[in-house]
């Protein structure tokens, strides 16, 4: 059974800082592909960070150079530090695993970060 359980979200002011982390189980960690996504409300859910197996990394827009994602295969673990959060970083956050062959997209259930100005 795959589980991907997010962790670390919560309240923060503008400015600061968040860690989120999203264990995973049920899968070849090391082989898989590893996104984080969020939504906001009444907005299409958007990706924030992705990191591939071979660890190339590309981000959204409007991270670039406040988010860093990470992982640890060691721990099937990826990583998303968020610094200098703005309140517009409101959303539920998701971790995403997919692998092209074989197929397989997962999602976990989400974590909430809300920034307070």
């Amino acid at each position: 059974q795959v589980q991907l359980v997010e962790s670390g979200g919560g309240l923060v002011q503008a400015g600061g800082s968040l860690r989120l982390s999203c264990a995973a189980s049920g899968i070849f960690f090391s082989i898989t592909d590893m996104g984080w996504y969020r939504q906001a409300p009444g907005k299409q859910r958007e990706l924030v960070a992705a990191i591939t197996s071979g660890r190339s990394t590309r981000y959204g827009d409007s991270v670039k150079g406040r988010f860093t994602i990470s992982r640890d295969n060691t721990k099937n673990t990826v990583y998303l530090q968020m610094n200098s959060l703005k309140p517009e970083d409101t959303a539920v956050y998701y971790c995403n695993a997919e692998r092209r062959s074989p197929s397989y997209d997962y999602w976990g259930q989400g974590t909430q970060v809300t920034v307070s100005s």
